[in-house]
């Protein structure tokens, strides 16, 4: 479980992100200023493996912090910035953040710049198995019972994201919006069920009687129990 340092001082958005990429398996610590976060990295800097900064704090700002990172480890940085500021987005790159993203985000976006960096950090488990199904997500394979199974970009992505969510209900809503966030382009209603079904296709035994992904009447799919 990968565990993130959040520095942001909006209460609301502190509440609602931790309980959200807490739902996505992820282990937060969050503090409200710089002195607070310089403090807890100078204690503990190894315990974490990313750190989500919000560029304006109560008593500082983020670029202070990040400055602090890179100074003394190899710990991923992730800026929040406003919408449209330029400034913050280019000061927070020279200063060797890793990546920003503008407020207000889509959480699932988020999600997936992280996932996108905890690999390139080499901090993420490259392996996802389920009844031997394996999702190599360094490689970007995927095998079933030693056999490689091709699958088109959306297809993978789907694949994934029931992974990263095994024994969830997952509505059709949640899964557009997931698509829409890492594909960037409109995946609508029927599309949705097309790729469900080529997906079952490939890695199902009976498609017409799924065990990987399962329909949940009235609700949406669940993989797993």
């Amino acid at each position: 479980m990968a565990h993130i340092l959040l520095v942001e001082d909006d209460k609301g958005i502190v509440t609602n992100l931790t309980e959200f990429l807490q739902k996505e398996g992820f282990s937060i610590t969050s503090v409200d200023g710089q002195e607070k976060a310089l403090s807890l990295l100078g204690e503990s800097a190894a315990s974490f493996d990313l750190a989500l900064l919000d560029v304006s704090l109560a008593d500082g700002n983020g670029f202070a912090v990040c400055r602090a990172i890179k100074a003394d480890t190899d710990l991923p940085v992730i800026f929040l910035t406003a919408s449209g500021d330029e400034f913050s987005v280019v000061t927070g790159l020279d200063l060797g953040a890793d990546d920003y993203i503008a407020k207000p985000f889509r959480p699932r976006e988020l999600v997936s710049r992280i996932h996108n960096i905890l690999r390139r950090y080499g901090k993420a488990n490259a392996l996802l198995e389920y009844r031997g199904l394996i999702v190599d997500m360094g490689k970007g394979t995927v095998t079933k019972d030693g056999h490689e199974i091709p699958l088109s970009a959306l297809e993978y992505r789907l694949l994934l994201y029931f992974m990263h969510h095994k024994g969830m209900i997952l509505s059709r809503s949640q899964l557009l919006d997931a698509l829409w966030d890492i594909a960037g382009e409109f995946v609508n209603d029927n599309t949705l069920t097309v790729y469900i079904k080529r997906l079952r296709e490939k890695i199902e035994d009976n498609p017409q009687s799924p065990a990987f992904i399962k329909t949940v009447r009235g609700l949406g799919y669940r993989m797993g129990e």
